[in-house]
Formats: C-alpha cells, sequence, structure tokens
C-alpha cells in the first residue's frame, strides 16, 4: 500500500487558513496516520520473540501482564497465554530462533535465503505472499517451539509440565525399562498449537476470500511442522550392568536433532502442493492429477516470487551481491543464483586450521594457515 503524503489539504471551494480547511487537514493526517498503524500491525508477528532482548527469565519477576502487553507482534490470545504462562515466553523465542536459524541454513544457497530485514515483521513482506516459501516458515518454526518448549518441560525449566508420559513403543524389547525423563513432547504438540495458532484461529475473515484461503494454508502448515517433530522423536536408551554388558537398557523419548526437522521439512518445500479455494471455501488441488496432499504436507496458495531483484512490494531482498559457485549448475550456482545477470570475479584471503595435531593427554593443537581464494559474486 502506497501512502503518499504529498496531497494538499485545501478543497477549491474552502478559503485557505479557515477552521474548516485545517479541520480537514487534521482528519486526513489522522486517517493515512491510522492506515499506516494498520500496515505495520499486519506485518508484526510472534517470531519477533525470537530477536526481543526481554526474553530473559529476570525479565519475568516483577509482573508478567506488563510485559505480556509491551511484547511486539502478539495476537491478543498470544497476550492472554504470555500472562498465564509467562516462564513459556523465553523458551517459544528460543523455538522462534531455531527455527529461524534453520530456514537460513536450508535455504542458504537458495535465491530466498530466509534473511529478517528487521526486529517486528522479521521477514518483512515476503510472509504476506503465500508462497511456498512462506509454508516453510510456519511450519519450521511451529516445530521449533514445539523443540523448544518439550526439552524445557524435561529440563524442569517450566512449572505446568515435566518429563515425557508417552506410552511405552510396541516394538521396544520387553526386559528393557522404559522411564528415564524424555522430552515431553505431547505438552509441546499441545502448547505449541494453542501458542502459535492462536493468531489465525483469532481471524474470521469472509468465507471464500483469499484471507480465508492463508488462514486455512497457515493452519495446515503449522500443524505440519508439529508433525515433522512427532515423527522423527524416536526411543533412545542407556546400558546398565556390570563393567559395560549391558545385562539392562533404560528408554525414553527423545526428540530428533532439529537438522532433521529441518531436512524433512526441506523435503516437503520441495514437494508441496500448489492450492486453490473451491465453491464450499475449502483448499483442493491445483491440479488434481497428482496424489491429495496428506496433514503432514504442506501447501501453498500464490507462486513465488523470482526473487532476483529488490522489489518492495514483494518484499524480496534480490542477489545483488550474493556469493555464487561458478562450477555449480545447482540453484547455488551463478547462472541461477545471479538470474543470467554474471558475476565479477575478486581474490579473498581466507584463514583456516592446519597441521593439526593430537598431543598426550588429550588436546588437538593446530596451526592457523592463510590461503588466497577466488570468490564470485553476482552483479
Amino acid at each position: 500500500m502506497n501512502l503518499a503524503m504529498g496531497c494538499v489539504c485545501r478543497p477549491v471551494s474552502w478559503p485557505p487558513g479557515s477552521i474548516l480547511d485545517s479541520r480537514h487537514c487534521v482528519f486526513a493526517v489522522t486517517l493515512v496516520m491510522l492506515l499506516m498503524q494498520v500496515v505495520v500491525v499486519e506485518t508484526n508477528t510472534w517470531w519477533s520473540l525470537a530477536m526481543n532482548p526481554l526474553l530473559i527469565p529476570e525479565a519475568y519477576i516483577i509482573g508478567a501482564q506488563p510485559l505480556c502487553s509491551q511484547l511486539v507482534g502478539l495476537s491478543p490470545g498470544q497476550k492472554k497465554l504470555c500472562q498465564l504462562y509467562q516462564d513459556h515466553m523465553q523458551y517459544i523465542g528460543e523455538g522462534a530462533k531455531t527455527g529461524i536459524r534453520e530456514c537460513q541454513h536450508q535455504f542458504r544457497h537458495r535465491r530466498w535465503n530466509c534473511s529478517t530485514v528487521d526486529n517486528s515483521s522479521v521477514f518483512g513482506r515476503v510472509m504476506q505472499i503465500g508462497s511456498r516459501e512462506t509454508a516453510f516458515m510456519y511450519a519450521i518454526s511451529a516445530a521449533g517451539v514445539v523443540n523448544a518448549v518439550s526439552r524445557a518441560c524435561r529440563e524442569g525449566e517450566l512449572n505446568s509440565c515435566g518429563c515425557s508420559r508417552a506410552a511405552r513403543p510396541k516394538d521396544l524389547p520387553r526386559d528393557w525399562l522404559w522411564g528415564g525423563c524424555g522430552d515431553n513432547l505431547d505438552y509441546g504438540c499441545r502448547f505449541s498449537k494453542q501458542f502459535v495458532d492462536a493468531r489465525e484461529r483469532e481471524k474470521t475473515p469472509l468465507k471464500g476470500t483469499y484471507e480465508s484461503a492463508r488462514k486455512i494454508m497457515n493452519l495446515h502448515n503449522n500443524e505440519a511442522g508439529r508433525r515433522a517433530v512427532s515423527e522423527l522423536a524416536h526411543a533412545s536408551c542407556k546400558c546398565h550392568g556390570v563393567s559395560g554388558s549391558c545385562s539392562l537398557k533404560t528408554c525414553w523419548l527423545q526428540l530428533a536433532d532439529f537438522r532433521k526437522v529441518g531436512d524433512l521439512l526441506k523435503e516437503k518445500y520441495d514437494s508441496a502442493a500448489a492450492m486453490k479455494l473451491n465453491s464450499r471455501g475449502r483448499l483442493v488441488q491445483v491440479q488434481s492429477k497428482f496424489n491429495v496432499p496428506t496433514d503432514d504436507d504442506l501447501v501453498y496458495i500464490d507462486p513465488s516470487p523470482d526473487y532476483c531483484l529488490k522489489n518492495q512490494s514483494t518484499g524480496s531482498l534480490g542477489t545483488i551481491g550474493r556469493h555464487c559457485n561458478k562450477t555449480s549448475e545447482g540453484m547455488d550456482g551463478c547462472e541461477l543464483m545471479c538470474c543470467g545477470r554474471g558475476y565479477d570475479q575478486f581474490k579473498a584471503e581466507i584463514v583456516e586450521r592446519c597441521h593439526c595435531k593430537f598431543h598426550w593427554c588429550c588436546y588437538v593443537k593446530c596451526k592457523r594457515c592463510s590461503k588466497t581464494v577466488d570468490q564470485f559474486v553476482c552483479k
């Protein structure tokens, strides 16, 4: 939305300087300011908790309500949850940060590399497009909250949960003990659903509108992210016995390393299903010849921008100045990364560890060596 401030507040029929003239000027400026605030509110998101300096336990000791009302990006429902579960907020922020970092890792060789632009909207206008990239970010951030909250329960950091109470797996050998203190996946999923989905569930768009399609899309991808964490959770075991004989094993539920969650969701990004609204207000596939997406799959409703050039309307940062791989034919190759604009080559000196030796006992000592390498940057 382009809100130009250069209009003249002087209707022809009113003499300049009149009271009526000044009142309409004030009204016009006020209206513009209100519209600008609406735009800002729409771009704020709970992802900003990943960058909020207030997210330290000490910040919640003196009254949770004032702090929750000041946190940028929370919806009314999320602020209420903040007031009820103030000790959770630090871990929601950690979950958001984990999701953002994993997104940046998975897309480090893509034109859109999950760059953050500020502390309130985090990704800017690019998330207002219902694209594959938006689908991935919703899924990975919801998964990040599950991961952070589940582990915080296990570590005794939260008042309302503790170790996992998951049922014993049916395929676990009968002589192995099911116990220990596992990651509380059940609580992490339930709280992630309650908090992350709150913003979408508060929206009441008209049936059949673009906004209703985005609501369905966002909720679906949030759930797909949580399901990815659940799918990869596994039983971890520890041996007991004399001299490491492992005559007895104790097992518990453990979440997978979050990199595996990112890898799984990246695969689902690559095979995400394009959707559209039907006459009943439900999302259906654009291409009916493909398999119907399950609750585990990612879905999107808008084509992705090409992300080649900076574009304020789409939020694209472009690829000018991005490093590329001259010898690669993939997305990180100079031909694709630079969108055919060409690239500049220059020499750079890098320092790395070298001539490493193991010393008894027990450390490794390395030297630092420098070398000159060729680097390539998109024009």
